[in-house]
């Protein structure tokens, strides 16, 4: 197929509201560089990395929640370092931590009979850093993403699936499954008692399912009406998300939340127990009393960075039909804003997509 010069997306122009994504026709069809492919997006969906980002959340002059400043942003000096690795954007720049779509180009590196091929982008990616730490970087957010006709990528982070799953529904698993199955990983999760917050969003719903498959026994923090549908995805039990967690009765808090209610998260473990976040949409600083960590013999995890194992396990999880898809509704990339506002209102379950090829 001819590549053309000039594509559509969305572009995010700089750090606040919504006002701040702005569709464009004329944006230039990048050119993939050695060892990369060009894809042709099929699908992408909303993930709270793309809103965080927006917002300049990341910001460590922020203290709040997310949602406080997620439809109008934050204030402008969070710009030098709103995004999550702390290093400035530079706009206007295509977000879309999402990615499914087929590759129509290679560069130098990658061999041509990839091209044709379906696959999915590793979200976050692994990068050589400058010293001995681990270091990463989030595909629409350090490179750009998804939210375009057209993307680039590092052939090794451009995996082949092999499903009979649509674009819409395969784009819902890179960045939340990937990042619970991190969770999973990093906490060594297995048959044991498991506590879920946030669990009616795409990384907590895809947790249900990904402690399950382990053999879990879930208990889901969530709100009354959600109840039935998380338990119908395979949590063996629900807590209000007002309700105080039983004390002592998880050997893992798997927290997406943070926030005020945070100490009784770690209340809840059994002593070893196991807590580990990703996220903190209800706010970031919360406080310790360091007796409970060392006299209980807790474990405290954060998790960002993913071995190349982790996507690579999640795509055989798709190929063999042990996980699926939550899409809650389908937007075209055009309505990416009204997209974000009802992703805003987290009145849904799993993942708002985003159709790109609409």
């Amino acid at each position: 197929m001819a590549i053309p010069e000039k594509m559509s997306g969305v572009v995010l122009t700089g750090h606040g509201g919504l006002e701040k994504l702005v569709w464009r026709t004329d944006l230039p069809v990048p050119v993939p560089g050695k060892n990369e492919v060009l894809i042709r997006v099929g699908a992408s969906s909303v993930n709270n990395t793309d809103v965080n980002t927006r917002t300049g959340w990341y910001s460590k002059t922020v203290r709040g929640d997310t949602a406080s400043g997620a439809a109008d942003g934050y204030l402008a000096d969070t710009g030098a370092d709103g995004s999550w690795s702390g290093k400035p954007l530079t706009f206007p720049h295509i977000q879309g931590a999402d990615c499914c779509g087929e590759i129509v180009a290679v560069g130098d590196g990658v061999p041509a009979s990839r091209i044709g091929e379906r696959v999915l982008v590793r979200a976050l990616q692994s990068v050589e850093a400058d010293g001995p730490e681990p270091a990463i970087w989030t595909f629409g957010s350090e490179s750009n993403g998804g939210f375009a006709q057209y993307a680039t990528a590092r052939s090794h982070d451009a995996l082949a699936i092999n499903s009979r799953l649509s674009d819409i529904e395969l784009a819902s698993f890179p960045c939340a499954f990937s990042t619970a199955e991190g969770m999973m990983q990093r906490a060594g999760v297995k048959a044991e008692r498991v506590l879920i917050t946030g669990a009616s969003g795409g990384v907590g719903s895809a947790a249900i399912q990904l402690a399950k498959r382990r053999g879990a026994h879930v208990t889901a923090v969530t709100s009354g009406e959600k109840a039935a549908d998380l338990q119908l995805l395979g949590a063996d039990d629900t807590l209000d998300r007002n309700a105080v967690p039983p004390e002592q009765s998880f050997d893992v808090v798997l927290d997406l939340v943070g926030g005020p209610s945070w100490g009784k998260l770690i209340d809840a473990l059994c002593n070893r127990g196991r807590y580990v976040t990703s996220g903190a949409i209800a706010g970031p600083i919360v406080e310790l009393d360091l007796r409970t960590l060392y006299l209980r013999d807790l474990t405290l995890l954060g998790s960002t960075y993913q071995p190349d194992n982790v996507f690579q396990d999640l795509v055989s999880y798709i190929e063999a039909g042990e996980i699926r898809p939550v899409v809650a509704e389908t937007y075209p990339l055009r309505e990416l804003r009204a997209a974000q506002e009802k992703f805003l209102e987290k009145a849904f379950i799993g993942k708002i997509a985003i159709d790109v090829g609409a």
